[in-house]
């Protein structure tokens, strides 16, 4: 058994420093089990690539990165049940082998399954839903050491709840992903797009391709690249040869943020490779950055997005000074209740920052300011200084979440600072 000890236990980029009591990382589920019976109050970490204390406890921070590495492909079901803990980039492999993808990646691959899903995290393309709308089912070890299995299927009241959970709900140690055939695909980056063609032409660039990213770096009014994924079978993308689609075919690799080295990235340049080749920006052999970085993200309705880009571009010269890249992607609407495109389709604006959070952090909140008439949504486990009642009042179902949280854990071994700042999570008619 792993021993259970007091470290200084770091976020993903260094800004927060867990106030844990206790660091275990158990070696199986029963050890987990043990774990989670025996301690007053408990959060889960996986690769810890968040921005803010969401995961944080001053009980027992315990990582699932060290449980058995599932990765079980049922062919018959479409499925694969992956290890919470385990990175995307450990899953794809096993998943292309049996013949089968994913319908979609973050950004960065090395970030892991449990923890995407359970704070809404995302890729691109406006008929892709996030990566927890892939679930089929989540195993989680509860607050009095069972292991509980919630289904689409079993549990179809609760479940639209119980995917985005934030952590909430008990330790997830695996999940079950849909699957889809599996697919090739191909990337070209584009660069210096008029900011103004967004006005007439957003919905046709970002809808023009299976996936589209556009990147600024709000230094002037334009987009330094746009990212155009298609995939091999569908149509050639007609958007590139629009009248006034003016960027550029990049003539060689790039990285997303202007000037940095492209051998972290993947393959560009039209060449064809499968899907997870290609979907995320990042190859899992190359970590494209140390962590000496800062992330906001936040999610709007689409039909706002140009409007949304237009405020923003009024105060770039504010944004500027401390931002590495900000990037635009597309979310399917969905029904999982505390996700952030949740009932709507959705853009997000997401900033990566400089490490200076003195710096940033006035910034953040300019933001935040420039996109509350568009009911902006943050990202669960990003940098963000949005109040507290705003945040709880863009999610319509959050009444029901916390009355599912307190049914799986009514005594709140699971409930942080961060859940009792953004969902109110001691209000109950238990208490």
């Amino acid at each position: 058994m792993s021993a259970t000890q007091p470290r200084t236990v770091t976020n993903w980029s260094g800004n927060v420093t867990f106030g844990a009591r206790e660091f275990a990382a158990p070696a199986s589920v029963s050890e987990l089990q043990g774990v989670v019976a025996r301690g007053r109050q408990v959060r889960a970490l996986g690769t810890a690539h968040s921005f803010n204390d969401i995961a944080d406890t001053p009980g027992t921070l315990v990582s699932v990165t060290k449980l058995p590495p599932v990765v079980e492909v049922d062919s018959a079901a479409a499925t694969v049940r992956v290890a919470a803990g385990l990175p995307y980039s450990d899953v794809v492999g096993p998943v292309e082998r049996a013949g089968f993808a994913l319908p979609n990646l973050a950004s960065l691959p090395h970030v892991s399954v449990g923890g995407s899903v359970v704070t809404g995290t995302h890729g691109s393309g406006v008929r892709n839903g996030c990566l927890s709308t892939s679930v089929a089912a989540l195993d989680l070890v509860t607050a009095d050491g069972d292991l509980v299995t919630l289904a689409r299927e079993t549990h179809p009241r609760e479940f639209e709840g119980a995917v985005v959970n934030l952590g909430a709900l008990g330790v997830v140690t695996s999940v079950t992903l849909d699957l889809v055939p599996t697919f090739a695909m191909r990337q070209r980056v584009y660069e210096g797009l008029p900011l103004e063609v967004l006005d007439a032409h957003f919905a046709e660039l970002v809808a023009g391709a299976y996936s589209v990213c556009l990147f600024t770096d709000w230094r002037g009014p334009r987009l330094t690249q746009v990212w155009v994924n298609q995939r091999i079978g569908d149509p050639d993308p007609t958007v590139v040869h629009e009248p006034w689609f003016t960027a550029v075919p990049a003539d060689g690799p790039r990285h997303p943020v202007d000037g940095l080295d492209a051998t972290c990235c993947t393959q560009q340049l039209g060449v064809i490779g499968r899907w997870h080749e290609r979907l995320s920006h990042f190859r899992p052999d190359a970590v494209p950055s140390a962590g000496d970085e800062l992330q906001s993200e936040y999610l709007l309705a689409t039909q706002d997005a140009p409007a949304a880009l237009r405020a923003l571009d009024l105060v770039r010269e504010r944004l500027a000074p401390v931002l590495h890249i900000c990037e635009v992607r597309t979310v399917a609407a969905d029904r999982l209740w505390l996700s952030p495109a949740q009932g709507r389709d959705s853009v997000s604006i997401h900033f990566t920052w400089t490490s200076d959070l003195d710096a940033v952090l006035p910034v953040v909140r300019l933001v935040e300011d420039v996109l509350t008439p568009f009911a902006a949504r943050p990202h669960w486990a990003k940098v963000y200084t949005t109040a507290p009642d705003v945040v709880r009042s863009h999610y319509p179902k959050l009444p029901d979440f916390v009355d599912l949280v307190h049914a799986y854990d009514p005594h709140g071994k699971f409930t942080n600072e961060h859940l009792r700042r953004c969902i109110d999570a001691d209000r109950s008619t238990h208490c």
